[in-house]
């Protein structure tokens, strides 16, 4: 069974580890807090995008830790409500990963996999609403961008 498996897999032209496209990582600034960068990477694999989120400081030498991870898809019986299910669940992150996950499959209109390690502690007011609202917009514009870039590429 392995070994055929292996043939097939070869016959592809694929090799352990190979992924339809390289991840994206890339990083920017926290609104109101331009000492702490959100650090985004994604990974769009076609049929489903998978992205993690995290935050540093440049006093920080401390790794964050693991925040939640989110999946959601888009729901055909109500579009503007897609349907997520929470794989691991910090209470901490969850709500934000959450919302984060629902947001990007509804723009995305395809599956969506969030891990979220994001911090507001560090933030100008110490991680408001405001903050954590305005952060939240920016990851959404970024990712929706370089995906809808990268999709704009592969049909070139």
């Amino acid at each position: 069974m392995a070994a055929t498996l292996e043939k097939s897999i070869r016959e592809l032209g694929l090799t352990n580890g190979d992924a339809p496209t390289s991840p994206i990582s890339v990083s920017f600034p926290l609104p109101r807090a331009p000492q702490t960068n959100i650090h985004v990477q994604l990974h769009d694999n076609g049929p489903n995008v998978l992205i993690f989120l995290a935050t540093s400081t440049p006093e920080s030498s401390n790794a964050a830790p693991l925040g939640s991870f989110v999946y959601a898809m888009p729901n055909r019986s109500n579009p503007s409500d897609p349907l997520s299910t929470p794989l691991f669940t910090p209470p901490t992150t969850l709500d934000f990963t959450t919302r984060m996950s629902k947001i990007l499959t509804r723009r995305l209109k395809k599956p969506v996999y969030v891990g979220n390690s994001i911090s507001f502690a560090s933030a100008g007011m110490g991680g408001t609403v405001e903050e954590e609202m305005e952060g939240f917009k920016r990851v959404v514009e970024v990712v929706v961008g370089l995906v809808n870039q990268e999709n704009t590429a592969r049909e070139s």
